[in-house]
């Protein structure tokens, strides 16, 4: 299977009532996450959060997914093709 690096751009359009869902999610799939930066948007009810992310395509698949189907949430990413992380241990 092919790994992939990029970002995952999601934008929370209702952030006081979908943005744990969202977290719930990120937890989920956490081991494919490099980096996170998220910006609370207060004046105008929206959350930005931008991923680092580094996984295989099923997963990084799955992950986008999960997300776009939280009612609010908007999903876009930016991938390229790498090298698969070695096995640790």
């Amino acid at each position: 299977m092919e790994n992939r690096v990029g970002v995952i751009g999601i934008i929370i359009t209702d952030r006081e009532k979908q943005a744990h869902r969202v977290n719930e999610v990120l937890t989920e799939f956490g081991e494919i996450i490099v980096g996170r930066m998220g910006i609370p948007y207060r004046e105008k009810n929206i959350s930005v959060v931008a991923l680092i992310v580094d996984g295989d395509t099923d997963t990084l698949g799955a992950l986008t997914g999960k997300l776009g189907l939280i009612p609010g949430v908007k999903v876009k990413s930016a991938l390229i093709p790498t090298q698969p992380r070695p096995a640790s241990g």
